[in-house]
């Protein structure tokens, strides 16, 4: 399986490329990359002596050669390690996402403030033992507020946080512009990186290729693109979530088959794998591991370009949403793993209602639709990334589409070929891909903003972010956020989703469940996350 955290945004990467000065030249990027290291001895190991001291290895089905800085970043692999290295001052648990105190001492009393104060822990150090100070904090949030530098965390504070002031060594204060509950769960995506290491020359492009130094549990040891990175307990961490294994060796392995079968069978190599496909969840259950799956917001959906004719007209992108036969791709691609979209937001965010428009199984009136549209003879071609689930997915659009008189060709590539001919504005029709938001969190203004906004790299893509539609729904959008009364800000969120369904440019067909699959007979305190990745924070031998 190919790694689907580089549909989940192609912002990373995008922003990854234009760092390194190759915007558009992802293969000579991955290539450059590649070449850093050749696959290490240590892909192997799975001992390191017995008891506490024996390696805990991880499967992770994407790859870890994407950005690891943690503003820009968006890779599944590199934040779920980065969220073992770095600290934010709060941050979340991986499953409920409640906020906890991390490098603060406490979460304030107080979300609906509008200035948020906090001390640092006593003793916090960065793993070059040099200590953790306000100076650290400030200089993370000054970047990520920097009008002039454009990462990815920018447009996850940047509407509602005004500044970051130092106090004193070990005080911060953060100014909001208005009350906004929903930033305190949003600070364990600004973590704290040593000002003294990353303000130095070149400091940042070293933070893309791999270069970690936090505060967390875990130290980076060593990390080879493409083959693998390990870890180990940093021995002065004196936070709230203590490293339980001395020492981890996390392996990137994005093919299904070999992930599957390191961690299956009498010779497995490995006590825990993410990404488990459907198919194979019977045999490893029968094995004796435990197979558990989070359901969120990892989707399967269409982007359509809507300055390539007749993609612009509402009518035809319903008509091909209400073609799809979303019941037959459950039951044969998913294997039951999944559920039709019946809003932008999936069935289990707190914000969720169905939208006014439903996209139910209607060949009948995605004929009519067409038709009103004055379309007929349509010819599409599905640019598509290669991800194998997703893959999996596309003879059942073709088959839709084929029966109701839209010829369709299916043409999946390698992900990077994918956007960087949306980077390059290349033009295309369609493109089905995956997105999973919750990686970042679950609250609706986040996931939205993510994906719609007029300065939005989605928007970009869709070619539709100066539609007068478009540019009413970004003020609603913008109304919504500073809505400080929390019910009615859930109303007003719902009902700009019920113009982004309506809209259909980049809308999800189908949510889908992640699996993770665990030996429980060495492993106790893991829990399956709804977004790719995994977090050990909690776990520990059994």
């Amino acid at each position: 399986m190919r790694d689907v955290t580089h549909d989940v945004p192609a912002l990373h990467r995008r922003s990854f490329l234009k760092y390194t000065g190759a915007l558009g030249a992802a293969a000579a990027v991955s290539a450059s990359l590649s070449a850093c290291s050749s696959g290490p001895e240590s892909t192997n190991e799975t001992g390191g002596g017995g008891g506490a001291n024996r390696t805990l290895t991880a499967v992770i089905g994407y790859g870890n050669d994407g950005s690891w800085d943690p503003t820009q970043t968006a890779s599944a692999f590199c934040m779920a390690a980065n969220n073992h290295i770095y600290e934010g001052l709060l941050d979340t648990d991986p499953i409920s996402r409640e906020p906890y105190a991390a490098l603060a001492t406490q979460v304030p009393a107080d979300p609906n403030a509008t200035s948020w104060k906090f001390t640092l822990r006593a003793g916090a150090k960065f793993h070059d033992g040099k200590p953790v100070t306000a100076d650290d904090v400030v200089f993370v949030f000054d970047r990520i507020l920097d009008p002039k530098t454009q990462t990815l965390a920018k447009g996850f504070f940047v509407s509602w946080l005004k500044e970051v002031r130092k106090i004193d060594a070990q005080n911060v204060e953060l100014v909001l512009k208005f009350p906004f509950p929903d930033g305190l769960s949003r600070l364990t995506l600004a973590k704290i990186m040593p000002k003294h290491v990353f303000s130095q020359p070149g400091a940042w492009d070293e933070a893309i290729k791999g270069k970690a130094i936090g505060s967390g549990p875990y130290t980076q040891a060593a990390h080879h693109p493409k083959s693998n990175t390990t870890f180990e307990a940093y021995p002065d961490y004196n936070g709230p979530r203590k490293a339980a294994f001395k020492k981890m060796n996390w392996l990137t392995i994005v093919d299904a088959a070999p992930r599957v079968a390191r961690i299956s069978g009498a010779s497995a190599g490995a006590q825990i794998a993410d990404n488990i496909p459907y198919a194979n969840i019977g045999q490893l259950e029968s094995g004796g591991l435990t197979v558990a799956g989070g359901a969120g917001m990892n989707n399967l959906f269409l982007m359509f370009n809507t300055k390539h004719k007749p993609f612009d007209d509402v009518r035809v992108r319903q008509a091909l949403h209400y073609a799809i036969d979303t019941d037959k791709m459950i039951e044969v691609a998913l294997k039951g793993h999944g559920k039709p979209s019946s809003s932008f937001l999936n069935q289990s965010n707190p914000s969720f209602r169905p939208a006014r428009t439903v996209y139910d199984y209607d060949p009948d009136k995605a004929k009519a639709l067409l038709k009103q549209a004055g379309v007929s003879g349509l010819k599409i071609e599905i640019l598509a990334v290669n991800v194998s689930w997703i893959v999996d997915c596309l003879p059942t659009i073709k088959a839709s589409w084929d029966a109701i008189g839209v010829r369709t060709t299916l043409s999946p590539q390698e992900t990077t070929a994918v956007f960087t001919k949306m980077d390059q504005k290349q033009d295309y029709q369609v493109v089905a891909a995956a997105s999973n938001p919750n990686q970042f969190g679950l609250d609706a203004d986040l996931i939205m903003h993510y994906n719609y906004g007029p300065e939005n790299l989605w928007m970009q893509y869709t070619r539709w972010a100066d539609n007068s539609v478009a540019k009413a729904l970004f003020r609603d959008m913008d109304r919504a956020t500073r809505e400080p009364d929390a019910e009615k800000k859930k109303a007003m969120v719902q009902d700009y989703i019920d113009i982004v369904a309506e809209q259909a440019v980049l809308y999800p067909v189908v949510h889908n469940e992640l699996m993770t699959a665990w030996n429980p007979k060495e492993l106790t305190g893991i829990r399956a996350q709804p977004y790719p990745g995994i977090n050990l924070l909690q776990a520990k031998w059994a």
